[in-house]
């Protein structure tokens, strides 16, 4: 009997010592590592009562995110259940999370921006241009804040999922050069605790939006502040990553340039005036040699970690190298050598660059209280909008693995 007792004490303190089944389960799951499958795809349609159900609005009244197709993306990351949960595709709908999440405190937060476009063609070919840059700079993105999930962020799987997301809204993409359907990606912590750590819980999602041209007036050439007593970015900090903090103490400088009058401001760094972007654009300027001999496309050097690496940026350099009709360099470049460069009759164009506008030409740049007047829009600014143009909406053939039909 004593043995007997014993026995089953020792069983009942065994399984009150035990992890219960849903602790195993965790546990297991935690330890097995899950990456980004689109496989495990799941789609919830929107309803037709919806208020997207009568379609998106004519393409001419559209303004820029502020219509959203009918569906969204989303792929939770929690660390306690092993890494990233299967993706689904839900109606567009608001996010619910706790008021104590990262995201909201600390700026742990991502994005990318991307577009999806259809054929001149044929409304059925859609495409996307470059996605593999952006995956690269989303992943390098996250990797800055520290977030979990980075050595399991499959591109190719997230850009398949966005394809599919893409297909499903195709109807509210807009026909035409100029009209596309613009995809935010975007990873936020989830993570609901205060204090300064990494996150242990992610939400990725991506929502798109119907969009015309990014500027009202089309393709006019904008004028430009460089006095701002404000800096956008320096070496070591986050300048080279497409954060939410980049972006927010933007918008105080910004308004005081446009109630000057200003589009955007020139931004620049350090006792020199180097300059940096322009606006959330990268920047290019097109010089005459001082011996009149050679041009040269010049655009700020990525090095310093304090400039965004542009899609639109990388694919001017390719495009233009490619011709080989003039020097093309990443190197830096101060407003003192642009003044100079338009007193002397040597500047030649200068534009912006980036994905929202595509190509933007520039016609005044302040600087110490002196606009420098540039001649636009130049035959090359045109040209570079032209053919990058064409190539997102196949009306030319570009270098292999640019244009990616859906």
């Amino acid at each position: 009997m004593r043995s007997l007792l014993t026995n089953r004490t020792l069983q009942l303190l065994h399984q009150s010592n035990a992890p219960t089944t849903t602790a195993v389960t965790r546990m297991a799951m935690a330890t097995t590592k899950r990456a980004i499958s689109s496989a495990q795809l799941t789609i919830e349609h929107a309803s037709e009562t919806s208020s997207s159900s009568s379609g998106p609005p004519p393409k001419e009244e559209l303004q820029f995110g502020k219509v959203f197709s009918p569906h969204m993306l989303q792929i939770p990351y929690k660390k306690e259940l092993g890494g990233w949960q299967p993706p689904k595709i839900t109606p567009f709908q608001d996010l619910k999370m706790s008021p104590a999440a990262s995201a909201l405190h600390y700026g742990l937060q991502c994005f990318e921006g991307m577009k999806a476009y259809k054929s001149i063609a044929d409304d059925n070919d859609l495409r996307l241009f470059r996605p593999d840059l952006n995956m690269k700079r989303f992943k390098d993105s996250m990797d800055r804040l520290a977030m979990p999930g980075v050595a399991d962020f499959e591109g190719e799987e997230l850009i398949d999922l966005i394809g599919k997301l893409v297909r499903l809204d195709q109807d509210w993409i807009p026909s035409g050069e100029g009209y596309s359907l613009y995809l935010r990606p975007i990873v936020i912590s989830t993570h609901p605790y205060l204090g300064v750590s990494p996150p242990d819980d992610l939400l990725l999602y991506v929502i798109t939006s119907p969009v015309g041209p990014y500027y009202t007036s089309g393709f006019d050439p904008v004028r430009l502040t460089a006095d701002s007593p404000y800096v956008r970015a320096w070496p070591g900090g986050s300048g080279g990553s497409k954060v939410g903090g980049n972006y927010a103490p933007t918008m105080k400088p910004g308004a005081d340039a446009a109630s000057k009058g200003y589009a955007q401001i020139l931004w620049v760094f350090g006792p020199e005036d180097e300059v940096t972007e322009v606006g959330a654009m990268n920047v290019f300027f097109f010089l005459q040699s001082e011996d009149g001999k050679t041009r040269e496309l010049v655009t700020p050097p990525l090095s310093r970690g304090d400039i965004l690496p542009g899609v639109t940026r990388q694919s001017i350099l390719e495009l233009t190298k490619d011709w080989g009709e003039f020097d093309v360099v990443e190197r830096g470049i101060t407003m003192p050598e642009i003044r100079d460069a338009a007193a002397n009759g040597r500047l030649i164009e200068a534009f912006g660059a980036g994905t929202a506008a595509v190509v933007t030409p520039i016609s005044h740049i302040q600087y110490k209280g002196v606009d420098i007047e540039i001649p636009a829009t130049g035959e090359l600014t045109q040209r570079i909008f032209s053919d990058l143009m064409g190539i997102q909406y196949g009306r030319l053939e570009g270098p292999q693995g640019w244009s990616v039909k859906i």
